[in-house]
């Protein structure tokens, strides 16, 4: 017995087996993961490493070229891009796709192992796979609440061990950075001159500090029925244990810190500037693990958040506000996949009711909607999928797709039930005579998207999802089709012998509306048409011309302008701003000020916006390095790219910056990607490459007006320097080295370390 005898014997068992499936499919659909878009793996390994206070050419110099020595030989690097800026070099190495990243990260290990001569103060080099969910998915702004006047910044350490270990243990959670704030240090302000009167080096200074800032296990004894453990204790943590350090002058002198130095509790130099709605604020973000399911993270993040506001934040007269939610933007998105779904199904059953002109046989067909719809879910979470606007948008593809098989199967079961079969045997004939068919079309159908499973590049990982979706929806309704609506319609479907019945009783029966009359009317003219079209070859070559070339006229006037990937609509606009070389943090706060006082009426509620623009929910102001950032979100999500012009405007009025200003894309992982075109000039000679891009950036900004152009990394060799060129006779008849001097010069300039204190834990 076959499993349409089968299907069609054993109603009760079809009947459990459809209700066990949409029960495993809604489990599958409460603990598949969702986000926005499915996760792209990039084939490339990004290598960073730190050496605090070098400049780019000695970065690239010490590190990273002696770096790119042993990773040009990795096996299956077929690209490799690095980038030297002041005390930061960065390599980042492109495989073949498909590559084992696991085994590409153990073998970019060993190259690295085999790389000699780093500068001792250089830290080590850290190995990441740049992945494209690497983005937060929320942040924060942390700001003194009213009658707290301790300065934002000084809270870096507070936000560290309380709200970023907080976040950190949000399931799903991969990790939290703290941006904008300082550190504490313990800081000892020497004074040279009394120093150098001693007879004293900054050198001697510094070797003291460290020698005596430490703590050493001696072992242990035993002493009648105990045993002691000794414990050497010489750990610094005030000030005035600084103050008290003996120094002994080469006179034989013995003199103290104190009398040469201060000793003091401060915090260190700002390197960045963070802003948010005009006030200087601490920005704290989250990114989520890989395959952690986003909606879920995020309610753990605004649960956390709650807590901290009510908790020790609120002792501490702080207050944190999330600024950005990207569950917001998925929320809409999803619910329009969503919308769009019960819409198709909608339409779907409508159509079906119009030219079946059956109730019960357009209640049979609508069945293989939903049971192949949910029964998808369970094909995408076994093997991994993600909830995202592109499986969804497969699933609403496949809504009219996975009623084809059934429509052809329930119409010839009918036409047996006309010929006089009861409902067993119709079905049963009815379903064999066609499942040869209905498996070829399911299989065409299926081999037309088989393929983009195959595709390892970004373009198969991004539309993988939509594939499974619909080969697995189509799958389903074949199954559907050859078991549960022959099972169904010899249970439930009418219509019988033409000896017995006439059409007028039959129609009467069935149309149980009036509208059904008027469909039935509709497909008999239909019908007509189609009878009189098929006498006549001229007739049926003049409808396939005629058809085949309207179809191509209307489309191509109704085709949009071509683009790789949308956009979105996302309430999220970036502005970026590229200053000179040199400019410093204080500069970066006025020019923060600066842009505020003419952006200040989108969020004032006091003053109208300019223009006529949407009010601004919220601006923040990030100035870091070589680069200023900012983000911008609308109160009226729906007009948010209206303010790109007056951005773009603004920005551009600032004197001597490169100003960009975009949306950020539906697809898009960064700050650029998507919608960029990229343009390399490679040569050995870093003036000349300097020269050709600065050419080059203003023949493109000529030859295309609305681009925004943006050198990568810049279009200048680097920060202005002042260059110390030591007189080595001098520096030997005064005992000193060429190193001693470069220390001494970077601790009276910018200061150095001496040691590590441990203060209350």
């Amino acid at each position: 017995m076959g499993l349409i005898e089968t299907s069609v014997r054993r109603q009760v068992g079809v009947t459990v087996g459809v209700l066990l499936l949409v029960l495993f499919g809604v489990i599958s659909l409460l603990r598949i993961p969702i986000q926005l878009t499915p996760e792209v793996a990039r084939p490339e390994i990004t290598v960073s490493t730190r050496w605090p206070g070098a400049s780019p050419e000695d970065v690239e110099k010490e590190i990273v070229q002696r770096q790119e020595d042993q990773l040009k030989g990795v096996e299956g690097v077929v690209e490799m891009n690095s980038e030297s800026r002041d005390s930061e070099g960065r390599i980042v190495l492109t495989f073949r796709p498909g590559t084992d990243m696991d085994a590409g990260l153990l073998k970019v290990s060993n190259a690295l192992n085999q790389v000699r001569d780093i500068p001792d103060d250089a830290d080590r080099p850290v190995i990441s796979t740049v992945n494209t969910e690497d983005r937060p998915i929320a942040w924060f702004i942390l700001k003194p609440a009213p009658g707290n006047d301790q300065p934002i910044d000084t809270y870096q350490i507070f936000a560290e061990d309380y709200i970023k270990a907080r976040f950190e243990r949000v399931p799903g959670v991969a990790r939290s950075n703290v941006i904008g704030g300082r550190e504490r240090q313990l800081q000892v302000m020497v004074d040279p001159e009394q120093l150098s009167g001693y007879g004293l080096t900054l050198q001697d200074l510094i070797r003291t500090l460290d020698l005596q800032n430490v703590n050493i296990s001696a072992g242990s004894f035993d002493e009648g029925k105990r045993r002691y453990i000794v414990r050497t204790l010489a750990e610094l943590d005030t000030p005035q244990e600084v103050e008290q350090i003996a120094l002994k002058t080469g006179a034989g002198q013995r003199i103290f810190v104190g009398d040469v130095a201060e000793a003091r509790f401060g915090y260190e130099q700002a390197r960045v500037s963070v802003r948010q709605n005009g006030e200087p604020a601490m920005a704290i973000n989250a990114l989520r693990e890989s395959g952690s399911n986003v909606l879920e993270v995020m309610d753990g993040l605004k649960s956390a958040l709650g807590e901290l506001n009510e908790g020790i934040l609120k002792d501490r007269a702080l207050t944190l506000e999330q600024v950005y939610d990207e569950t917001e933007y998925i929320d809409s998105a999803i619910d329009l996949v969503q919308q769009n779904l019960w819409v198709g199904g909608f339409l779907a059953v409508s159509v079906l009711l119009l030219f079946l002109r059956s109730v019960t046989s357009t209640l049979i067909v609508a069945t293989a909607i939903p049971i192949s719809v949910i029964g998808t879910f369970v094909v995408m979470a076994l093997l991994g999928r993600t909830l995202n606007v592109i499986s969804l948008a497969g699933l609403a593809f496949a809504v009219g797709m996975v009623v084809d098989n059934a429509i052809v199967v329930l119409e010839n079961i009918y036409r047996h039930r006309q010929m006089g079969e009861d409902r067993m045997q119709a079905a049963v004939n009815g379903t064999r005579e066609v499942w040869g068919a209905v498996l070829s079309s399911t299989l065409t159908t299926i081999a037309v998207f088989l393929p983009i499973l195959f595709i390892v590049e970004e373009t198969g990982q991004l539309f993988r999802d939509i594939a499974l979706a619909i080969c697995g929806a189509v799958a389903l309704s074949l199954v559907v089709s050859v078991s549960v609506i022959p099972s169904y319609a010899a249970r439930i479907l009418g219509g019988g012998s033409t000896k017995t019945q006439t059409p007028k009783r039959r129609r009467d029966r069935h149309n149980l509306f009036g509208l059904l009359k008027k469909a039935g009317r509709f497909t008999d003219a239909v019908a007509e048409v189609n009878y009189r079209i098929s006498g006549s070859l001229t007739a049926r070559l003049l409808v396939v011309v005629a058809f085949t070339a309207g179809s191509l006229l209307i489309a191509g006037v109704l085709m949009p302008k071509p683009e790789y990937l949308p956009t979105g609509n996302r309430n999220l606009l970036f502005g970026v701003l590229l200053p000179p070389p040199g400019y410093n943090v204080e500069e970066f706060t006025r020019i923060g000020r600066q842009l505020e006082a003419e952006l200040q009426p989108l969020w004032d509620t006091d003053r109208d916006p300019p223009e006529g623009l949407p009010r601004v929910s919220n601006f923040f102001y990030v100035a870091s390095g070589r680069q200023i950032f900012m983000g911008v979100r609308s109160a009226d999500p729906a007009r948010v790219r209206e303010l790109i012009p007056f951005l773009q405007n603004e920005l551009s009025q600032v004197p001597g910056m490169i100003a960009i200003v975009s949306q950020s894309s539906l697809f898009e992982r960064g700050l650029t990607g998507g919608r960029t075109i990229d343009v390399e000039f490679v040569g050995a000679q870093l003036p000349r490459l300097v020269e050709v891009g600065g050419r080059a950036f203003g023949a493109i900004r000529e030859a295309l007006p609305g681009a925004q152009v943006r050198p990568m990394p810049s279009l200048d060799l680097g920060n202005p320097e002042i260059r110390v060129i030591p007189d080595r006779v001098r520096l030997a008849d005064a005992g000193l080295s060429a190193r001693e001097l470069g220390i001494a010069v970077d601790a009276l300039i910018d200061g150095t370390r001496a040691s590590t204190v441990n203060v209350e834990g």
